[in-house]
């Protein structure tokens, strides 16, 4: 699955791997393969730049730390962050009971 299929859904899907823990931008990678069963395989050149729009929303916070030996910058839920993760959630609960039932009308 490429990013332009993502398109609207990213933000969410980053806000949500956020949620429990910070973690550095290729953590952020491997936590979207992995949720995903590899279906998401997204290249740095698509998520660093949502996670710094995100940082500019004031969803995310980050910090520099040093994991493995090596400085990385460690994003962070904010409090704003988790509303809007819980907004997009409701939203795209909304999304899918819509579509479900046009795609898979009650017969």
């Amino acid at each position: 699955m490429n990013a332009d299929e993502l398109r609207g859904h990213l933000d969410a899907l980053l806000l949500s791997v956020l949620e429990h823990e910070p973690l550095h931008g290729y953590a952020i990678i491997e936590a979207l393969r992995a949720r995903s069963g590899g279906v998401l395989d997204l290249p740095t050149g698509t998520i660093y730049p949502a996670l710094r729009r995100l940082e500019r929303a004031g969803f995310l916070a980050s910090e520099w730390a040093v994991v493995g030996g090596r400085r990385r910058r460690t994003y962070r839920l904010t409090g704003t962050g988790r509303a809007e993760l819980a907004g997009e959630r409701s939203a795209w609960a909304a999304f899918t009971q819509v579509i479900g039932s046009v795609l898979n009308p009650a017969r």
